[in-house]
């Protein structure tokens, strides 16, 4: 399916059926790009199966609205490089230092 394989902004709401959880990961994973996955499962046990399965930047589960200022936006694969937002979107301008003290 074209809609599967393209990084749409839009109103777009595609809904894919599917028997085995692992069908439709590969399915969903086999695309060059990876902002955001949406899902919906009341298993919690498939959901952290699923989430960590899914090459995507941002998971939103069993919710169409995932953003927040508080969590980290941005992509894997040809959807970006780094996060915007929160704590984590000043790492990419920040210098880490390790500093050894001993021996005082």
């Amino acid at each position: 399916m074209r809609i599967a394989q393209e990084e749409t902004f839009g109103p777009l709401a595609p809904i894919i059926r599917f028997d085995d959880p692992e069908q439709v990961v590969r399915y969903a994973n086999d695309t060059i790009y990876g902002l955001a996955a949406y899902f919906y499962a009341s298993n919690l046990r498939r959901v952290w199966r699923v989430a960590e399965a899914l090459e995507y930047g941002m998971v939103g589960i069993n919710t169409g609205r995932m953003s927040s200022e508080a969590a980290p936006f941005g992509g894997i694969k040809q959807s970006g490089i780094g996060r915007e937002g929160s704590r984590h979107g000043l790492e990419d301008y920040l210098e880490m230092k390790y500093l050894c003290l001993g021996g005082l």
